[in-house]
């Protein structure tokens, strides 16, 4: 991917993100009033999870402008990391707000507060439009980067829980029964739980530098001893900076002779090809070590 490529995606991601923000905090600060006027534990939790979100975007927009800046002698890669780190803010402060609305409505459950229902659908229905036309800017850029993502997922979950905050302000009108406002509440929470622990885990999959998904290093390792004069392999690594930035390296061990009959350019070329298009996962980024056997001796113990 060029440089000017990953810029001009970068850019139209921020445009997206600013977008997002702007509409999700005119609507974070409408359901907070919604929430002051009808006391709805369902339009509460929606306005806490807006308020996660709104700081969940302007952290992702943050994160969506350092990735536009280039790298340098000190970090190398640049910020591209800066999108993970983003990622994993907002799932964790997503968790909080999940366990917070489980406890608060089995609370409810038992001691239920009058709910005006008409005012509740009024903020519910306003809440839903806007949701749904974030989602409609976001939508483009989803599967280019996992900070692009989480904001999708986010203002997704929150689109559910507007449905939530109508449906149980209809239950309540038609039928009285105050303890919908809560279950509604608990339901956004469950929405929000599994969405956060999946965004969490790859943000923290990416930091622990896990082999990228869909990367299997011994079959990696097996296409690598089956080019001409690879003898052995070890020293393999695979990890992702960054969404769509998988990297790996290795020490290759060749025959001897390749160093004086000038095979180690080829092997290095084959070598590079194989890992770019062979696999599932394109890797461009690779470095490898091609030396003797004789070189092992001069290694530390224990690479594997």
């Amino acid at each position: 991917m060029s440089h000017d490529h990953h810029h001009h995606g970068a850019d139209a991601d921020r445009r997206r993100l600013a977008v997002a923000f702007g509409i999700t905090t005119v609507i974070l600060v409408a359901q907070a009033v919604g929430a002051l006027l009808t006391g709805s534990l369902a339009l509460l939790v929606d306005t806490a999870h807006m308020l996660t979100d709104a700081a969940g975007l302007l952290i992702a927009l943050v994160a969506a402008t350092l990735v536009l800046r280039p790298p340098t002698p000190q970090r190398t890669w640049g910020f591209r990391r800066a999108e993970v780190l983003a990622a994993l803010a907002q799932s964790a402060v997503l968790l909080a707000v999940g366990v917070y609305v489980l406890v608060e409505g089995v609370q409810r459950l038992f001691s239920p507060p009058d709910i005006p229902s008409g005012e509740l659908v009024v903020f519910g229905v306003v809440g839903l439009v806007g949701n749904l036309v974030s989602l409609l800017v976001l939508a483009g850029g989803r599967s280019s980067s996992l900070n692009l993502r989480a904001a999708f997922l986010e203002v997704l979950n929150d689109a559910l829980g507007s449905v939530g905050v109508i449906v149980a302000a209809v239950v309540i009108a038609t039928t009285g029964w105050q303890q919908a406002d809560a279950v509604a509440g608990l339901l956004i929470g469950a929405l929000i739980l599994p969405r956060a622990l999946k965004i969490l885990r790859e943000a923290t999959s990416v930091l622990l530098e896990t082999t990228p998904p869909g990367l299997d290093l011994g079959d990696v390792r097996e296409h690598l001893l089956g080019v001409d004069h690879v003898l052995e392999v070890h020293d393999l690594h695979a990890s992702l900076i960054a969404t769509g930035l998988p990297t790996l390296s290795a020490h290759v061990v060749v025959d001897a002779r390749c160093f004086t009959t000038g095979h180690v350019p080829q092997i290095l070329d084959t070598l590079q090809e194989c890992v770019a298009h062979h696999f599932d996962v394109s890797v461009e980024h690779s470095t490898f070590q091609i030396e003797p056997s004789a070189h092992a001796s001069h290694e530390a113990p224990g690479h594997p």
